[in-house]
């Protein structure tokens, strides 16, 4: 608290710079500062009424606080959301994937098993080929062995003559 003391009382008049001043002015003899009392060391209604605004003032930076918290609230619960969401499609997403893992498996299986069904199917084949080929091979002997026959110098001579 300020000592309730006038500043000009201190000499009894007012100090020598400011003499060239006017004895009228505005401040010789009163407060230049409307807002303080150097007689009373406190504040002045008017000063008050400041003091309110500055109440008004705190009540505001008070709300600005409230609307910067709220909206970080408000971004907190908009940031979990977005996560939730997130998290859902990378569920739909590893969902979908073990679905096309299982079709694709499936899949194989079915195209292993035709596999070995063409695989039976072309060792057959390879072994009915082969036979094929023995008897093919056996066959051209024996015709060769006719036409052997047939060339010989008594292939003229009848069997059921004799």
């Amino acid at each position: 608290m300020q000592p309730s003391t006038n500043i000009f009382s201190l000499h009894g008049c007012p100090p020598s710079y400011l003499s060239h001043f006017p004895t009228s002015s505005p401040f010789c003899g009163q407060n230049p500062n409307p807002f303080f009392s150097f007689e009373t060391g406190v504040n002045t209604p008017q000063f008050m009424s400041l003091s309110s605004n500055n109440s008004t003032s705190e009540e505001g930076e008070e709300n600005h606080t409230e609307i910067v918290n709220e909206r970080k609230q408000k971004r907190k619960i908009s940031n979990r959301e977005s996560a939730r969401r997130s998290r859902m499609r990378k569920q739909r997403q590893v969902d979908e994937l073990w679905s096309q893992v299982m079709w694709l498996r499936n899949e194989n299986h079915q195209l292993l098993r035709k596999l070995n069904c063409v695989l039976e199917s072309q060792e057959k084949a390879i072994e009915e080929n082969a036979q094929l080929k023995e008897e093919t091979s056996e066959l051209k002997q024996m015709i060769s062995d006719m036409q052997l026959q047939n060339q010989s110098p008594f292939s003229c001579i009848r069997d059921d003559i004799v």
